[in-house]
């Protein structure tokens, strides 16, 4: 029986485009073990000289699925991984992967709610998990979701984030464009703030169980303010990612 720390040669078995610098990969994995939404993968290359190049990715897809999961990859400036993932990877391709690993940035329906998510760029990748774990479950457990993305055309899952707040199951969705914004655009259109912050975390209070991801900066800034605002610190858990060599 496979474990979560073995490395196993996963096959790609489909390729989307989500942004012109994000696409998702879906692996079928010979030894699939159960994930907890928020949970990640290690993906590993190997060179034919024997160089390696390792990187964690969060699954994208809910737990429900079973025997393949969704890795969401940025292409990264200078990123031996992603610039592999981007360019060369193809359809029945097989990857080294491992996991599910992590165990606190974890949400699962039995833990309730109001769920309040704030991410920044490809931190929405966990939460998207999370989301889609609340969907497949049939939960309605209160959810907000505030992104915050550069453009319109970086907001990744937009579409999918769209339908599901359309649903008005109890889901609902907040973005904020910090460089640039279509004609009529009805969002946020800064960074993300104090202000911002209570604007959307107001209707939860203290009592919402909170996931902040993106990169460091934002998750400090977003955490500290939620802090000020009296959520409780042991409500509010944070991933954070900065530049990396991978």
């Amino acid at each position: 029986m496979t474990t979560a720390l073995e490395w196993q040669l996963a096959t790609i078995t489909a390729i989307r485009s989500e942004t012109p610098q994000v696409k998702s990969f879906t692996f079928s994995l010979p030894g699939w073990l159960p994930h907890r939404a928020g949970q990640h993968y290690d993906v590993r290359l190997t060179a034919a000289d024997g160089y390696r190049a390792q990187r964690s990715y969060s699954v994208a897809s809910q737990p429900e699925r079973t025997g393949e999961i969704d890795l969401t990859i940025e292409r990264v400036e200078g990123g031996e991984v992603s610039a592999f993932m981007h360019e060369t990877a193809t359809v029945g391709d097989r990857i080294e992967v491992r996991g599910p690993i992590g165990g606190y940035f974890v949400w699962e329906v039995a833990l309730g709610g109001p769920l309040l998510l704030v991410a920044g760029g490809s931190g929405i990748v966990p939460l998207m998990s999370m989301l889609r774990h609340r969907t497949a479950s049939g939960s309605t457990a209160p959810a907000r979701l505030l992104y915050s993305s550069r453009t319109y055309d970086d907001v990744i899952y937009r579409d999918e984030l769209e339908r599901a707040a359309a649903k008005k199951d109890g889901l609902e969705v907040f973005h904020t464009l910090t460089r640039s914004q279509p004609e009529g655009w009805t969002g946020f259109a800064r960074r993300i703030d104090s202000k911002m912050l209570s604007e959307v975390s107001q209707a939860y209070g203290a009592k919402a169980l909170t996931f902040i991801c993106g990169p460091t900066p934002l998750v400090e800034s977003a955490a500290n303010g939620l802090l000020e605002l009296g959520l409780k610190s042991e409500r509010i858990k944070t991933e954070r990612f900065g530049p990396s060599g991978t």
